[in-house]
């Protein structure tokens, strides 16, 4: 009886997805851990309820109303982090680390702002102009990539800035009169936004709730099923593992990495869309710093595990505990905790490989107690 028992639990460990799971859970509990401390450091008497701020986030909120408002407000940014999650995972199949999805982001508001304000033209061509944009910028990483052997680590991140001030160029014209930020979408041009479908009901009339949040889920499910049911997915991740063995086997790799850094573009320039065709925010034309919902995307991605699915997850909880930061007493605590805490989650998420391998280390020397134990009887 107690040796089934261990079989199912070793059965159990030993899947892939297990493994992920409870390496996520491990950064997690250990990102928040190291959040107190510095908490603690800063402020020991409110460290505690500031941790649980962050983590309430909006159901700190005494109404059922207000909390499903600001769960809507959350989920409007959790989309755009998905999207960039995805871009980074995507690519991340292939062998690419896209360091330029911020950029590709940056490419795609610009894209995005400039049809909807200076074009007047409707949220779908909107749409498709971000995804066109932060495509190109994934074309010219993957064109030096293949073409000139420029690692895509450099060429993204000098894109990066590129595209932030060619943004901040192109949108000048359309900014406010008194101020930096651009006009608003909703009063310039209404057919601009996203439409709702009546989604904005579920969260007490919250008009930034659109179609850009089941839109990123079933991205995320289409990318799932292209990369482990099709034949172009495993080509990318065959490409990934071994370019040389992929080149010689007949596959055509400078394609590949091309075509991926292209999607992977795509899908961050959709990513920004997805957030500024709500008019949930404007951009400044003056800011000097790339977005970091590019750069938030690694923790998102790496802490679902490399996986579009787990990385609905991530890029939720990751979104929910940047959003709980800005609850936080401002007099005691900066608001930046919480990139703190993601930060130190994406720091952990590169000895997942270390976890694994203990586990596995583990799981076998059970095994091997277990044939000692079977052999003596």
């Amino acid at each position: 009886m107690a040796s089934n028992k261990t079989k199912a639990k070793e059965s159990f460990l030993s899947k892939p997805a297990v493994q992920s799971i409870l390496a996520a859970l491990l950064c997690i509990v250990l990102g928040l851990l190291l959040g107190y401390i510095a908490l603690l450091i800063i402020e020991p008497k409110g460290a505690t309820e500031a941790i649980i701020t962050i983590l309430k986030n909006y159901f700190t909120y005494p109404t059922k109303a207000a909390a499903m408002k600001y769960l809507g407000n959350t989920l409007v940014k959790a989309a755009p982090l998905l999207m960039c999650a995805l871009s980074i995972q995507f690519c991340y199949q292939a062998g690419l680390f896209n360091i330029g999805a911020a950029g590709q982001y940056v490419a795609g508001a610009g894209a995005a702002l400039f049809c909807a304000l200076k074009l007047g033209l409707p949220w779908i061509i909107c749409l498709l102009a971000a995804f066109v944009a932060g495509g190109l910028f994934g074309i010219i990483v993957g064109f030096l990539k293949s073409y000139l052997n420029v690692n895509e680590v450099i060429s993204g991140i000098m894109l990066n800035w590129i595209g932030l001030y060619s943004v901040n160029m192109l949108l000048s014209g359309v900014k406010e009169t008194a101020s930096p930020y651009t006009v608003s979408v909703a009063s310039v041009n209404p057919s601009a936004i996203l439409p709702s479908l009546g989604m904005e009901k579920l969260f007490s009339n919250n008009k930034y709730v659109t179609i850009a949040i089941p839109l990123a889920i079933l991205i995320a499910i289409l990318l799932k099923v292209v990369l482990s049911k099709t034949v172009f997915g495993y080509e990318i991740k065959a490409t990934g593992m071994a370019k040389d063995a992929a080149r010689y086997s007949g596959m055509k790799e400078k394609r590949n990495v091309i075509i991926t850094l292209f999607i992977g573009g795509a899908l961050a320039g959709l990513g920004a869309a997805f957030l500024f065709l709500t008019g949930y925010e404007q951009w400044s034309v003056t800011q000097s710093s790339v977005p970091s919902m590019g750069f938030n995307g690694i923790a998102a991605s790496f802490l679902g595990g490399l996986d579009p699915i787990g990385t609905i997850f991530a890029s939720y909880f990751i979104q929910h505990i940047t959003s709980g930061g800005s609850y936080l007493d401002k007099n005691i605590y900066p608001s930046q905790i919480s990139d703190f805490i993601s930060a130190i989650i994406i720091y952990l998420c590169g000895f997942v490989l270390f976890f694994k391998l203990y586990l596995n280390g583990y799981l076998r020397k059970l095994k091997e107690k277990e044939k000692e134990e079977g052999g003596k009887k």
